[in-house]
């Protein structure tokens, strides 16, 4: 073989070499961008659901000072002065010292201390962690029973699954907004909510009987767009329907299966 012809074969292989060398390059190049864009898109999405989860921890809080001040204010304070009032009668006026007034006198101290011990409960600040999201929605519907102003049912079929704590926290979120729309808004006499589990889904059913409204006039005050981002961000879909003087119905469908890759 001619020298020419081995400096034409070393040139040949050089320029294959430096094309696969490079082909090589462009595919790695464009592999780490592509993982790079993938781990950032991860890490947007983690840092966006967990501004939410903190987010709704935050509103659970507020919610419960709520509830609590309310209660004082309406319920444990008017339970207070009543007792009060026995007191200062039967201070006043010897007569009146009686069993029956004194029996009447404990069971309302009983009664207002059963509220306290229920606020108590209440204002234990992991509840929502240390429960399942039914469970806080049963007591929060209890609460809501004792207005004796709206009648309220939770139904429950299916073999209940246990649900991620975080999503949970968030459907609990996404349950008490909508409660809150209902007695807010909605001027409903019932609050009726059904949860049906299957072996892949959690379907949850909120539905009342109030003056409705048309989703063309959805304020965005009333927290639905809240709600929907929420459910996307836990794999749910959430979707609301409504007749004039028919009432509303909300719908969220959570997919159990989705904790295996969430």
């Amino acid at each position: 073989m001619e020298r020419e012809e081995i400096q034409l074969l070393i040139i040949s292989f050089s320029i294959v070499l430096f094309t696969l060398l490079l082909t090589l390059f462009i595919l790695f190049y464009f592999f780490q961008k592509k993982k790079s864009k993938f781990l950032i898109e991860k890490m947007t999405a983690e840092l966006v659901f967990q501004s939410e989860l903190t987010k709704s921890k935050i509103e659970i809080k507020e919610q419960t000072l709520t509830t609590v001040s309310k209660e004082l204010h309406d319920n444990i304070c008017q339970i207070l002065s009543v007792a009060l009032m026995q007191v200062n009668i039967i201070l006043s006026d010897e007569s009146k010292y009686t069993k029956a007034n004194m029996l009447n006198l404990k069971d309302l101290i009983n009664k207002s201390l059963g509220e306290i011990r229920m606020l108590s409960k209440l204002m234990n600040g992991d509840i929502v962690l240390e429960s399942s999201f039914i469970e806080a929605l049963n007591e929060d519907l209890e609460r809501i029973k004792q207005l004796k102003t709206i009648k309220c049912s939770l139904n429950i079929t299916g073999k209940v699954h246990d649900i991620d704590k975080e999503h949970e926290t968030i459907i609990y979120r996404i349950l008490q907004e909508s409660i809150s729309n209902i007695l807010r808004h909605s001027h409903s006499e019932t609050i009726d909510i059904n949860i049906a589990f299957t072996d892949t889904n959690c379907n949850i059913i909120i539905r009342d009987t109030g003056k409705g409204f048309t989703l063309q006039n959805i304020s965005k005050g009333n927290g639905f767009t809240n709600m929907e981002t929420r459910a996307q961000l836990i794999g749910a879909t959430f979707k609301i329907d409504s007749e004039l003087e028919k009432g509303s119905q909300v719908t969220i469908n959570y997919p159990i299966a989705i904790e295996e890759y969430a």
